[in-house]
C-alpha cells in the first residue's frame, strides 16, 4: 500500500500514540523482597474504616487521625479512642500535597484552579482560613517547624515559609528545582528533589539552604528517626538513610518498591514504607535492611500514631489500623 505524506505522518503519530499507551497501562515491575514476604491478610486489624472514595495523606494529632480524601473533596476525623469517624470537612477542591496539624489547626493544600492551603479549626471542624499559596505538585507535601509552616509552592524551587500567626509568607527560599517534600526534624527542614536525586537541608531558624545530599533515584517521600532521614526513592524502590547530624549517606536499603506514589514513616522503632499492592514494608535501623514485607490488596499512605500503624487502602477506600508488627 502506497501511503500520501499526510497519511504517513497520521500512522507515524498513531502508531506513537498507541506505543506510548501500551507503555503507560505496563506495570512497573515491584518485586520486593521475596525472602521475607507473607501476605497482609495475616496482620489483624485493630479497626477497619470504611472511608469511601480515595483515603490518602494522614496526620495525626493528640487526640485525632485525620485523613484526606480526593475523590470526596474532603478531610475525615476519626476519633481513636473510641475508633469512629466523627466528622467530614469539606472543600472546594481537592485536598493534596498531604497535611500537617500544627499551632492548634489542619493545614491542608488544595489543588484547585487556583491551588490554596485551608487552615482547618479542629473546634468548629470549619475552613478557617484560605492562604493564596498552594503545593507545587500533588504528591508533594507540608510540613511545621516551631514558628513556621512550610511548603514547595512552584516545581521551579521555591521553598516557601509561612508565618501562623499573619497567615503570610514571610520568606521565600531557593531549592533545587523539581523538589516537592518538606519534612522538619530537630531544626532543619528536609527536602526531596525527585527530578535532581537529592536531599536538600533548609536552616529552620535561618533559611540557609545547606549543601545537597545526592540519595537514591527519585526520592520523594521521607521520614526522620534514629538519628536520621529516611528516603522512598521511587526510581528504584530503594530507602535511603541519611544521618541528620553529618549530612552523610550510612545506607542504602533495597525494598524493591519502586514507582508512583506510596509513603514512608517511623514509629515503634522501625521505618514503614508504603506501595500499592507492596501495602507494608519494615525496615530495622539497627540493621539497615528489610525486615518483613507484606503483599496483597492495600497501601499508600502510612503513618505510626495512638501506639498504631495506620494503613491506607486507597482502591479500596478503607483505613485499618494496625499494632506495629515486632522487629
Amino acid at each position: 500500500m502506497v501511503l500520501t505524506r499526510n497519511a504517513a505522518l497520521s500512522l507515524s503519530l498513531a502508531l506513537i500514540a498507541t506505543a506510548q499507551a501500551v507503555s503507560q497501562d505496563q506495570p512497573i515491575a515491584r518485586p520486593g523482597v521475596k525472602a521475607v514476604q507473607a501476605p497482609l491478610t495475616g496482620l489483624k486489624p485493630i479497626a477497619t474504616f470504611d472511608l469511601g472514595g480515595d483515603p490518602d495523606w494522614l496526620a495525626i494529632s493528640d487526640n485525632v487521625v485525620w485523613v484526606t480524601n480526593d475523590n470526596r473533596k474532603a478531610v475525615q476525623r476519626i476519633d481513636p479512642h473510641t475508633n469512629k469517624i466523627v466528622a467530614k470537612i469539606k472543600f472546594p477542591s481537592e485536598p493534596c500535597s498531604g497535611l500537617s496539624f500544627a499551632f492548634g489547626t489542619l493545614w491542608v493544600p488544595l489543588c484547585g484552579q487556583p491551588r490554596s492551603l485551608a487552615r482547618i479549626d479542629p473546634a468548629t471542624n470549619k475552613i478557617a482560613a484560605t492562604l493564596p499559596v498552594g503545593p507545587a505538585d500533588s504528591e508533594g507535601g507540608i510540613t511545621a517547624s516551631e514558628d513556621s509552616v512550610w511548603i514547595v509552592s512552584h516545581e521551579n524551587g521555591t521553598l516557601l515559609r509561612i508565618d501562623p500567626a499573619a497567615n503570610a509568607v514571610r520568606q521565600n527560599i531557593s531549592i533545587p528545582p523539581g523538589s516537592f517534600n518538606p519534612l522538619y526534624s530537630e531544626g532543619t527542614v528536609w527536602i526531596t528533589g525527585n527530578k535532581s536525586s537529592v536531599l536538600t537541608p533548609v536552616n529552620a531558624t535561618t533559611g540557609e539552604v545547606l549543601p545537597s545530599v545526592p540519595v537514591g533515584p527519585n526520592p520523594r517521600f521521607l521520614a526522620a528517626g534514629d538519628g536520621s532521614i529516611w528516603t522512598l526513592n521511587q526510581g528504584d524502590g530503594s530507602v535511603t538513610r541519611v544521618d541528620a547530624q553529618t549530612r552523610r549517606v550510612i545506607a542504602t536499603i533495597p525494598a524493591g518498591i519502586p514507582g508512583h506514589g506510596g509513603e514512608i514513616c517511623f514509629g515503634a522503632g522501625s521505618v514503614w514504607a508504603t506501595l500499592i499492592d507492596l501495602p507494608l514494608t519494615q525496615i530495622s535501623p539497627a540493621y539497615n535492611r528489610v525486615v518483613h514485607q507484606w503483599t496483597g490488596p492495600g497501601g499508600d499512605s502510612v503513618r505510626f500514631g495512638q501506639n498504631s500503624l495506620w494503613l491506607t487502602h486507597l482502591r479500596a477506600g478503607l483505613l485499618w489500623r494496625l499494632s506495629p508488627p515486632p522487629h
